[in-house]
């Protein structure tokens, strides 16, 4: 009854709306700084409750009146009050488009439904995370992606017009339906994918990479010159000058990195014209197995080195299901689709100007949470304009 009453239109109707703009605005830039805490502690495994807010370099704890969310950064030239380290503009940023992100929401859906402005809020809030911490880490945490889908289906019965209906059962029934096209269809992507894109072969005379269209067509380039070497050690492997962490390269614990050497030597023996093979857990050496992790340096002449390369990684996946929690399946396809795009834009831009190169890693989160924030603010009006319901 209480709940009801608060979240009546009527009742909010009684003050301007822009009032509620400003609110929507500074409530997005206090729930900002709380992301801030969610991105830097969540992937190291730190509590996101305790303890309060420190400085990372000091341990200084920051008092309230030097916690206000866009005023204590600039009022401190983004540095700690204490030592003096640098803060990173990331945290103003965060607080900066957090604010906006929910004042959009208010003024996309405030006249809708209170309740569904504040339920994009929460979306959105999720997102922001997400992209921030795939552009430092390259991971999505779990409690973004997988707690994201239970939160999206469970709005969904409190929220129906989520899904544009008034129908509990009805929204229930389109979240379900979502979360079962966004997971399946990006598996099913990432699986294609892994075929098309799985191996990334190194001309190791050279230190290039094969053309992309050299991997599409599975051909394998022989190269002519002299062999090479590359060195494998405990974090990295070197190959023409090149540090490749491992992290890098493996995804997977059946991920497997191939070459054949003409020479290979470990610390205590060596080998002639052996296969390699070279996971996480197992390294094969033609008929003999060993613990990788016993083996600390190694080193083989080649001429072609084969590395692992992952096309999507399960937490796109599990984040497009989180997405279908929240749209249904029309925005898991929109956003799909928008993110492709915008991947290809943005990646080709940067390989333009030299500062990416095909074969890198890259994080994927911040296109689909672009495409799934163009869904919310105007994909899904465009949609209902279009497609018959």
């Amino acid at each position: 009854m209480v709940g009801s009453i608060i979240f009546d239109a009527d009742t909010w109707a009684h003050v301007p709306f822009h009032f509620w703009s400003v609110v929507f605005f500074v409530l997005g830039c206090l729930v900002g700084s709380f992301l801030n805490v969610c991105i830097h502690r969540m992937p190291l495994g730190q509590s996101i409750v305790s303890p309060p807010s420190h400085c990372p370099h000091c341990n200084y704890s920051i008092p309230w009146y030097l916690n206000i969310p866009l005023v204590t950064w600039l009022y401190l030239r983004g540095k700690c009050a204490n030592c003096g380290a640098v803060i990173s503009a990331r945290y103003f940023l965060v607080e900066l488009l957090t604010g906006f992100m929910f004042l959009f929401c208010w003024l996309g859906a405030g006249h809708i439904s209170v309740l569904l402005a504040l339920v994009q809020c929460v979306f959105v809030g999720g997102l922001i995370v997400g992209t921030f911490i795939d552009i430092e880490h390259l991971i999505i945490p779990d409690e973004i992606t997988l707690g994201g889908t239970v939160v999206g289906f469970f709005f969904s019965l409190v929220v129906p017009s989520m899904h544009h209906t008034k129908l509990s059962s009805v929204s229930l029934g389109a979240s379900f339906v979502g979360i079962l096209v966004g997971g399946g269809l990006l598996y099913g992507v990432s699986r294609g994918g892994k075929l098309l894109f799985g191996r990334q072969h190194i001309d190791t005379t050279s230190g290039a990479t094969l053309s992309l269209l050299t991997v599409l067509s599975g051909r394998r380039k022989t190269p002519a010159g002299p062999l090479a070497r590359v060195v494998f050690t405990e974090s990295f492997l070197v190959v023409a000058g090149q540090q490749i962490p491992y992290e890098d390269v493996y995804y997977r614990q059946t991920d497997t990195i191939t070459l054949t050497a003409r020479r290979l030597e470990l610390c205590d023996r060596c080998y002639r014209d052996v296969p390699v093979r070279l996971t996480p857990t197992k390294l094969r050496i033609g008929t003999e197995e060993l613990n990788p992790v016993e083996v600390v340096y190694m080193e083989a002449e080649t001429d072609t080195l084969v590395l692992p390369r992952e096309a999507m990684g399960l937490g796109d996946v599990k984040l497009m299901a989180a997405i279908g929690a929240f749209g249904g399946w029309e925005a898991v396809v929109f956003s799909l689709f928008l993110s492709a795009i915008i991947g290809i834009a943005v990646q080709s831009a940067l390989i333009l100007a030299k500062k990416r190169e095909w074969s890198n890693q890259l994080p994927y989160v911040p296109y689909i949470a672009a495409a799934a924030i163009i869904w919310i603010f105007l994909g899904q009006w465009w949609w209902l304009g279009f497609v018959p319901r």
